[in-house]
């Protein structure tokens, strides 16, 4: 197991340096926010001295990345945004978005005159770091595929009076190349009752459109997704007319309904917290489809942001190979932890299923 699922503990890019080129699958990851938590460990990703400097950080994290992920692999990344917030109103509380002008003054490189805040902020703006890290992986050579809107349905409070309370987060998904692995079928969601009652219904009271004058398209009827050739009958030879295996049945009654769809771009996946970890974890339901659509079973997943392991937990689960990095060693050991714990249980519910 420990070959399956491995922790490296130490910075990412040193850690990663020792995998081979192309061994990965996908690398799924949630790098911290800017300026927002210290997690008590030199070298760290957050506390630059400017939002550039952290971006070109996290380049830097993604370009090793790239070096050993496949050809066929993707990336996807969710990053926090963060607000240039209070600007030195230190007394007040800051909400996990925000970040005061004094937290990034007071910091040692600031402080040192080698590093600026820069980039045009002021008071109270939005960064919109995510989606300048998925333009500046762009511009360094990455495909930005998509972007993907995380719903939280339990967004944290906000005592904020002249805007909504943020209640979304954004998950980008980048690929090395125009052709990439996706397994589309893994992540089917059902489709809206809406959506089945409209393939399931005659709609023969609609008149067809008149595209020329005095005539008429007849009837509509709706239709949903069928197997192959169901709406096909036998001719009187083999071969079918003009070649054909068969021709259309008209009145058929359509059945076979696919009762998925392609899954949307919005994922309303509530945020989770692991007590054992003093900060917020990745949610699993954030992940899963990521695991399954980007990885095959048995392929290698990576997370060089590992925190508390829950990339790695998530893979295991899906019968998929991990490896993560973290820089901290008691997070990292929390998360040995819980993989182990996952594992046995796993194992335990596997002996269960033998034994009858």
């Amino acid at each position: 197991m420990t070959q399956q699922h491995r922790i490296l503990v130490g910075d990412c890019i040193d850690m990663m340096r020792t995998l081979p080129d192309q061994s990965v699958h996908t690398c799924i990851t949630s790098p911290p926010y800017f300026g927002l938590r210290d997690y008590g460990v030199d070298g760290q990703i957050g506390l630059e001295a400017s939002p550039r400097e952290f971006i070109d950080n996290l380049v830097a994290v993604f370009r090793e990345v790239r070096r050993v992920l496949r050809d066929d692999g993707t990336l996807w990344v969710n990053l926090g945004d963060s607000y240039a917030g209070s600007w030195g109103s230190q007394n007040k509380r800051e909400t996990p978005a925000e970040i005061s002008r004094n937290s990034i003054r007071n910091h040692p490189k600031r402080a040192s005159g080698t590093g600026r805040l820069g980039g045009g902020y002021k008071g109270k703006d939005l960064m919109g770091l995510p989606w300048r890290l998925a333009i500046a992986l762009q511009d360094d050579g990455w495909y930005l595929r998509q972007d993907i809107i995380w719903h939280k349905p339990n967004p944290m409070p906000e005592s904020i009076k002249d805007r909504c309370t943020k209640a979304h987060e954004y998950l980008f998904l980048l690929s090395k190349g125009p052709r990439y692995y996706f397994d589309q079928d893994a992540i089917r969601e059902p489709a809206t009752a809406s959506t089945l009652t409209r393939w399931n219904q005659d709609i023969a009271a609609q008149a067809g459109s008149d595209r020329v004058p005095g005539k008429n398209n007849g009837t509509m009827k709706a239709v949903g997704r069928s197997k192959r050739n169901s709406f096909a009958r036998d001719t009187k030879y083999s071969g079918g007319e003009h070649g054909q295996t068969g021709q259309h049945r008209s009145g058929r009654t359509y059945i076979n309904y696919d009762e998925t769809r392609n899954k949307r771009s919005v994922w309303t996946v509530a945020t989770a917290n692991f007590k054992g970890a003093h900060f917020a974890t990745f949610p699993p339901d954030l992940i899963r489809p990521c695991v399954l659509a980007g990885a095959p079973r048995g392929g290698l997943v990576l997370d060089p942001f590992g925190g508390a392991g829950t990339t790695a937990l998530v893979a295991m689960q899906e019968g998929r190979q991990s490896v993560i990095c973290e820089l901290n060693p008691e997070y990292a050991a929390l998360g040995r932890q819980r993989i182990d714990i996952a594992w046995i249980g796993g194992a335990a519910q596997m002996d269960l299923i033998y034994d009858y």
